[in-house]
């Protein structure tokens, strides 16, 4: 018995060792198939030049996809997908980025379980020395499609413009990439600007109405889309009833003499304006766009006076229609005028 107790011990210490071993074998196997697992479903996936085969396509656009806010139109940015790939019924896939400045990568999920995507990644650059980054200059100049969150225009322009950041978007297009974006990240795409760097929050039609250079100041020579000339677009229009603010934007592009004409264009929330890369614009979401032209000057826009202008044209386009870019419709608007800073009649 004496030698029978050590014996014992001995087993069962080899016992337990044994054990010990399987467990942490079928933990080290569970972990691995976990990670391929959420590996699978992840919509952060590795970058191309980590995916092996993956070859950057040849682009069919280039594309935009201008959102209005809130709530986003998944049919839009499937569409931007598409439509640099080749069709819905293309093989090929694309990387897509989603860039802001704060947030989080909620579009990542969305977008990764749609039609012809490589791999989707959110990058967060919130300041210039990350929109310089070589690893980010290089992430965007691989992507097929390039969509801007909402957020603060005024903060993506502190922060991007004249960086890297904006030349590798500006090689996306250029290679017939898309560039889309929402809210903020559509303003910043128009040739003209509303920077909202002059007041804390956005200002509002009764005001600019009543003053049309009162915190209201412009950003130039970002990105200059070829459809997008002479352009400014505001967003959240119909809900925060901007029809007011984007006359003065217009008005004040030709007082200040920045150009002789400028065309505003005004997305509702849940709206996406799809501009194919023949310029033709189409509206998909629940509301319109607005479409509003300044092509003379106005009868008064001064500092610490109500604007006075005459004759705005306005092509009010519902979902499903379309709108030439290339070429402005010569008739289907109506017109509107402001006067001492009060609609002659209802805008909309």
């Amino acid at each position: 018995m004496t030698r029978a107790f050590p014996n014992m011990a001995k087993r069962l210490k080899n016992a337990r060792t044994t054990l010990l071993r399987m467990v942490n074998r079928i933990i080290d196997r569970l972990t691995a198939n976990l990670k391929r697992y959420f590996r699978d479903i992840t919509t952060d996936v590795r970058p191309p030049a980590a995916k092996t085969g993956y070859q950057l396509p040849l682009l069919a656009g280039p594309v935009h996809n201008l959102g209005g806010g809130g709530n986003d139109v998944d049919d839009a940015i499937q569409w931007m997908i598409n439509s640099v790939r080749g069709g819905s019924n293309s093989d090929t896939k694309v990387n897509v980025l989603v860039i802001r400045a704060a947030g989080d990568d909620d579009y990542n999920q969305l977008i990764y379980r749609m039609r012809g995507v490589n791999y989707v990644e959110t990058l967060i650059i919130s300041n210039r020395q990350e929109a310089n980054r070589t690893d980010i200059f290089d992430k965007v100049r691989n992507a097929g499609v390039i969509f801007f969150a909402g957020g603060d225009q005024c903060e993506y322009i502190r922060n991007w413009k004249n960086t890297k950041l904006e030349v590798a978007v500006k090689s996306v297009y250029d290679k017939g990439g898309a560039i889309g974006g929402t809210s903020a990240g559509a303003m910043i795409q128009s040739e003209f600007v509303y920077d909202s760097c002059a007041c804390e929050d956005s200002i509002e039609s009764a005001e600019v109405l009543d003053d049309p250079y009162r915190n209201v100041t412009f950003t130039y020579n970002f990105f200059q889309w070829k459809y997008l000339r002479k352009t400014i677009i505001d967003t959240h229009f119909d809900e925060r009833k901007r029809m007011g603010r984007i006359m003065v934007f217009i008005a004040r592009q030709i007082q200040d003499g920045v150009s002789a004409t400028a065309l505003g264009i005004a997305i509702s929330e849940e709206t996406s304006l799809l501009v194919d890369k023949y310029g033709i614009a189409k509206v998909m979401g629940r509301g319109a766009a607005y479409f509003v032209l300044g092509d003379h000057p106005p009868e008064v826009c001064q500092p610490g006076t109500p604007l006075t202008y005459s004759d705005y044209k306005i092509w009010r386009v519902p979902r499903g229609e379309t709108f030439d870019l290339n070429k402005l419709p010569s008739k289907g608007y109506y017109l509107r005028s402001v006067k001492r800073g009060r609609f002659d009649s209802d805008p909309y």
